[in-house]
């Protein structure tokens, strides 16, 4: 099982908090570390306002060498799909090969509202995302010196030279690493099918990833793609303490009770822990990303570097 830290930096973090822990997870020797790409807080005041996803990583790619990092998720209601092809494959490049693509149709109305950004139903806003995954997946598997077109319902492209390229070619698409995921019943297993590297599940229980997981699989074998093909990985908030004082001191810390993250989240002792994400690797889980929300304690990845990683 891979370990990955997941943050939230739309809560209030700078860039320098940011690359803080980039920079202690890089050594810790997590896999990945991912941010979310939101504009708009979602309790508190958010101080000292929100930060681009695309921008932070273009930092990291320089500042960090090895972990890999990444977009959980980037909005398909943020940027044009040509736009964001070149930012991901430019980021990829700074970084020499370490960036992944996590999209999603997008949810947020208020960080739409607040900062000018269309924000379509819901039928709308899900032809706009598969439009994007063709798009950005057909730019960047066009042939240097080839000219891509495409001529759909919400985006249109003539004689573009599908430049630039990322690093990265190994992707299902053939580039970055594309991460896809959801709880729909329908559409997102399908797109998940079609385009994913990664199939991501954010914040479920046990019994609904062994369901959608199945459902994704099923979708797969449908088009004839072997589903062993996709890293399947959930995502859950990390609260875990060498003992119940420093459980309970560090979901304080991040509003939350220490009942109701045993339940949704990984919170307990480090043994606690382990186990639960043994059962999630039973499930066909390979990649647990760990939603980390206290960004100053930077203990609390050293706990699971030492105490966790080592048994999983």
């Amino acid at each position: 099982m891979e370990l990955r830290v997941f943050t939230e930096p739309q809560q209030g973090a700078t860039y320098d908090d940011l690359l803080a822990v980039a920079l202690e997870a890089e050594q810790l020797g997590f896999g990945a570390f991912f941010r979310s790409d939101h504009y708009l807080h979602m309790s508190g005041d958010g101080l000292p306002g929100s930060t681009d996803a695309w921008t932070t990583l273009a930092g990291l790619a320089r500042d960090t060498s090895t972990i890999r990092l990444g977009t959980m998720m980037t909005s398909a209601t943020f940027r044009y799909p040509g736009v964001l092809a070149i930012q991901v494959a430019q980021v990829d490049q700074m970084s020499g090969g370490r960036v992944e693509l996590g999209i999603g149709a997008g949810w947020f109305t208020q960080e739409h509202t607040a900062y000018g950004i269309p924000f379509p139903d819901t039928k709308e806003r899900f032809e706009r995302y598969a439009e994007q995954l063709e798009l950005i997946t057909g730019l960047w598997s066009t042939p240097v010196g080839g000219r891509y077109a495409f001529d759909g319902a919400h985006y249109q492209l003539a004689d573009s030279p599908a430049l630039p390229k990322p690093v990265q070619t190994g992707g299902h698409a053939g580039g970055v690493p594309l991460l896809i995921g959801g709880t729909g019943a329908r559409k997102t297993p399908e797109l998940a099918a079609r385009y994913a590297d990664e199939f991501n599940l954010p914040f479920v229980d046990e019994e609904f990833t062994a369901l959608q997981f199945g459902r994704v699989r099923q979708a797969a074998e449908e088009i004839g793609r072997d589903p062993d093909e996709l890293t399947w990985s959930n995502a859950l908030v990390l609260c875990v303490g060498e003992d119940e004082a420093e459980v309970a001191r560090r979901a304080k810390a991040i509003g939350r009770e220490v009942d109701e993250l045993r339940v949704n989240g990984l919170a307990g002792t480090p043994e606690e822990v382990v186990e639960k994400i043994r059962r999630f690797g039973d499930l066909g889980s390979q990649r647990i990303y760990l939603q980390v929300l206290d960004l100053a304690d930077l203990d609390h990845l050293r706990l699971v570097a030492a105490e966790v990683m080592p048994h999983v």
